[in-house]
């Protein structure tokens, strides 16, 4: 009988309805963060200077902190999202969907080459596309390959966004120790500079640029939790199956 009920509760909490209500809430949940903090983001105007001479950009955010993410895009250029297809990358689509933004489904093992065409379709269209380079198995803050192949073939620059609040709450037991701010709180937004991938740039050549934004990423995001007194959050090791394999090139 138990296992019966605990059965029906988990196709209850995967229903298209469910799911739309959770994003509903997120929504409007991260609005009255965004809206009900004081935050510090001297970094965004740079990031959207850089985003308008560029029409388009490779956005990158860490799993752990793509919560937020959506309620700082520059809304005068459309934005296309990698989401991945099982369901809590559909609960985040339909978040970004509530935000105003396109997404496109896939993953490293599931609709791989259909969603790097339509990436790489986005940025020729001058669409900018968001890629979490860590998710969505993991480890957390470990950045794969996959947004250096975008930005070598489309000539357009990756930019790393990240932000801390000084009320939060950590899911430990996550693989992505993902942040959760709290409303009435204060918060700091940090993005990485503009990196452009040459096109003829060799295999060793992009692991070095990948090693140097990965850590430009990791130390934005220690820096901005450092700064606001909390513990700083550090790359993991935990993953859910197996290692994340970049998406093939377009």
């Amino acid at each position: 009988m138990a296992k019966g009920i605990k059965k029906i509760t988990r196709r209850i909490l995967k229903s298209d309805t469910a799911s739309e209500l959770t994003s509903r809430l997120l929504y409007w949940y991260t609005r009255l963060v965004r809206y009900t903090t004081f935050w510090n983001y001297n970094d965004l105007q740079d990031f959207y200077k850089t985003w308008e001479d560029n029409k388009s950009i490779i956005l990158i955010c860490w799993h752990g902190r793509a919560t937020m993410a959506p309620s700082f895009w520059n809304k005068r250029r459309p934005l296309n999202a990698l989401v991945s297809l099982h369901n809590d990358g559909k609960l985040m689509a339909r978040l970004l969907e509530h935000y105003g933004l396109g997404t496109i489904g896939g993953s490293s093992t599931n609709n791989a080459k259909s969603a790097a065409v339509a990436l790489m379709k986005s940025l020729k269209n001058d669409q900018s596309i968001c890629i979490i380079p860590d998710g969505p198995i993991g480890p957390s803050m470990h950045m794969n390959m996959s947004p250096l192949y975008f930005a070598q073939k489309s000539g357009k620059p990756i930019i790393g966004l990240t932000y801390s609040c000084k009320r939060a709450k950590i899911f430990t037991k996550s693989w992505d120790d993902m942040m959760l701010p709290f409303p009435f709180n204060r918060g700091v937004v940090k993005t990485t500079r503009p990196f452009f991938i040459p096109a003829d740039a060799t295999p060793n050549q992009l692991e070095a640029i990948r090693q140097t934004i990965e850590q430009e990423m990791v130390n934005l995001t220690i820096n901005a939790d450092r700064s606001l007194n909390r513990t700083p959050v550090t790359p993991g090791t935990k993953i859910k199956t197996k290692k994340n394999k970049p998406l093939p090139e377009a």
